[in-house]
């Protein structure tokens, strides 16, 4: 069994000998041939720039033994494909180049199907690195989900309270419905795109739905989830991790995905009590372990392992992306765990 189907029987709740492993953020700034890459290129010259996706995609995959690779680009390329592009602030954190205010701007933003033209790149980057793991590892295509873009869009970039996007949400659901229709259409269209290209699995990051209050999580966010699940391929792998959600957890789990991705703050071992049979789980190691050293994270990855051992359908992640500081020696302590780890039954 390679890790392209140790990745895909997992998603599918088969037993296996250990879980298959990739990490969030995998491909970044915590690489030194990401950063010497990066001094050559900007952020978003690699990710429009095929070439260079697929490299930054490859180069964790030439120092560990990563069971999945995860495609090099960002969620903001969606409203950028719809006509709201998207630039990086000097002191941090995203900005959109105009903010969403009326009803006339949603209007007008570009209709779904531009986006996969519009988007094109994307496509030509996982055809590419498809060609290059040749059915050795799992690819993992991603987007945002409609909530979480849908904050970018109408705050004006990246944002603490979030108080534009609920104040559209409470006051002005009308126009709030027809941004999130928009925005899932369009997302539909480019993962239906991605797949085509060659992604065995697609990840939504819901990164904002925790700070919608519990109740109204559904109107604002999963039942766009859900709509998106519905119209991709029946049983096709889609993972979705939404940060800060844990009272959400079993409705998520019913909205048609295989894999639920949680944050480091959920105990994994009850959260798969709680789980439907079929849903797969991903997680959770604390991204900040990874900061700390390899002793550590031998002996708390470890713990991880022993909680979920006699599970199926567990795919070892972080409960977050991986930080820039996060210390080469520790990764490969991480890896080393998880690929040798030999459960109790073996």
């Amino acid at each position: 069994m390679n890790s392209r189907d140790r990745f895909l029987a997992a998603c599918a709740c088969q037993p296996l000998d250990r879980p298959p492993i990739w990490v969030m953020r995998q491909a970044g700034r915590y690489l030194p041939e990401y950063r010497q890459l990066k001094a050559k290129s900007s952020f978003l010259e690699m990710v429009r720039t095929p070439a260079l996706a697929t490299e930054v995609t490859l180069q964790p995959l030439r120092r560990f033994a990563l069971d999945a690779a995860i495609l090099f680009s960002d969620i903001l390329v969606i409203p950028e494909a719809l006509g709201q592009p998207y630039r990086f602030r000097d002191e941090g954190g995203i900005a959109m180049d105009y903010r969403l205010e009326t009803r006339a701007q949603i209007d007008a933003l570009a209709p779904a199907d531009a986006v996969p033209g519009r988007l094109r790149y994307v496509a030509d980057a996982l055809t590419l690195i498809k060609k290059e793991l040749a059915g050795s590892r799992a690819l993992l295509g991603f987007g945002g989900s409609p909530w979480t873009l849908a904050t970018y869009m109408v705050e004006g970039g990246s944002s603490d309270e979030f108080e534009r996007i609920k104040l559209l949400f409470y006051t002005d659901r009308g126009t709030f419905d027809a941004l999130l229709e928009r925005i899932t259409s369009a997302l539909i269209a480019y993962f239906k795109m991605q797949i085509e290209a060659g992604a065995d699995a697609i990840q939504i990051f819901d990164s904002w739905g925790g700070i919608i209050a519990g109740a109204d999580y559904e109107a604002a966010s999963l039942r766009w989830i859900r709509h998106i699940v519905s119209a991709l391929p029946k049983d096709f792998p889609v993972i979705l991790y939404a940060k800060g959600t844990a009272p959400q957890i079993s409705d998520q789990a019913f909205t048609g995905i295989r894999v639920l991705s949680v944050d480091w703050t959920n105990d994994l071992a009850m959260v798969r009590r709680v789980l439907p049979a079929n849903v797969a789980l991903q997680g959770n190691l604390d991204p900040v372990l990874l900061n700390t050293t390899p002793e550590i994270v031998r002996h708390e990855a470890g713990r991880l392992l022993e909680s979920m051992d006699g599970t199926v359908g567990h795919i070892f992640n972080l409960g977050h992306g991986i930080m820039p500081q996060a210390k080469i020696e520790c990764m490969q302590a991480l890896l080393d765990t998880v690929t040798g780890w030999k459960p109790r039954a073996a």
